[in-house]
């Protein structure tokens, strides 16, 4: 009797353990939780949303600019004429000032020759009178002779028409005086010192003007500076950001291509093996 021994071998079984298909750290090992394709769309629109924005309020603010620069132009110009117009003011108190002097000494010298050549006219004439007045006779030959024949000088001497020392003198041209002149030359010193006093009060009226503008274009010209460098920062980290954030994108892209790859194979291998 023969004994029949049936070998039953039993196939293997193969556990195929389940894989995620989440990424994971290539050197740890933990799962990465990445958003979601639309959320990091979205976040690049809005990236690029501000970017534009900012663009518009850095081009504002050049507009505003160039608008300060042509502002202080205009007041530097305005300046420029108000400066010349008070030195042309300036120029003609002087020459009305010089007038006004060579005014006054052509009447002092016309008031002192009038007077000169009447009291040398005077004198003149009290010396004529002098010399032609007939000499009185002594008083004996008064007594002695009461009648006595007229000498023949004193016969003529009445008819002579002698100056008197008296005599009115030729009218003049009426000349004003020295108290009327001296009122004129401290009426036209006072004048003169009030035009000073409003030319220096107006030039540091323009003075102060000039310097509080000056330091508004500054001030303006210095903030706008400072708003555009803050923004053109802010557009550089914003575009930083986005660089980054496409980097990312690109290699999330990547591992999840590989992911989708290596996830395929796993499913070939396990249609092969059922």
């Amino acid at each position: 009797m023969s004994a029949t021994t049936t070998l039953t071998i039993q196939a293997p079984t193969m556990t195929t353990s389940n894989m995620s298909t989440a990424p994971c750290c290539p050197k740890c090992g933990f799962d990465i939780e990445l958003p979601s394709f639309e959320d990091t769309q979205e976040e690049l629109l809005q990236a690029h949303r501000k970017i534009e924005d900012l663009q518009v309020q850095v081009r504002l603010l050049n507009q505003k600019a160039s608008a300060a620069i042509d502002r202080w132009a205009d007041y530097e110009d305005e300046i420029a004429k108000v400066r010349s117009a008070l030195d042309t003011s300036q120029k003609q108190q002087q020459q009305q000032q010089q007038q006004q002097q060579q005014q006054q000494t052509q009447q002092a010298t016309t008031v002192a020759s009038p007077s000169r050549s009447s009291f040398l006219s005077a004198s003149a004439a009290s010396r004529i009178s002098a010399l032609l007045s007939p000499r009185k006779p002594p008083p004996n030959l008064y007594f002695n002779n009461p009648s006595p024949s007229p000498s023949p000088r004193t016969a003529f001497s009445p008819a002579l028409p002698l100056p008197s020392a008296t005599s009115p003198a030729p009218p003049l041209s009426p000349t004003p005086s020295s108290d009327e002149l001296l009122e004129a030359l401290s009426r036209e010193q006072s004048l003169r010192l009030a035009a000073e006093g409003r030319l220096s009060d107006t030039s540091r009226e323009v003075e102060e003007l000039s310097a509080t503008l000056f330091e508004q274009a500054n001030e303006m010209v210095a903030s706008e500076r400072r708003a555009r460098a803050a923004l053109e920062e802010r557009v550089e980290t914003l575009e930083r950001r986005d660089a980054e954030k496409r980097r990312r994108l690109g290699r999330l892209e990547a591992a999840l291509g590989s992911i989708e790859r290596a996830r395929a194979l796993l499913l070939g291998d396990g249609d092969e093996d059922g």
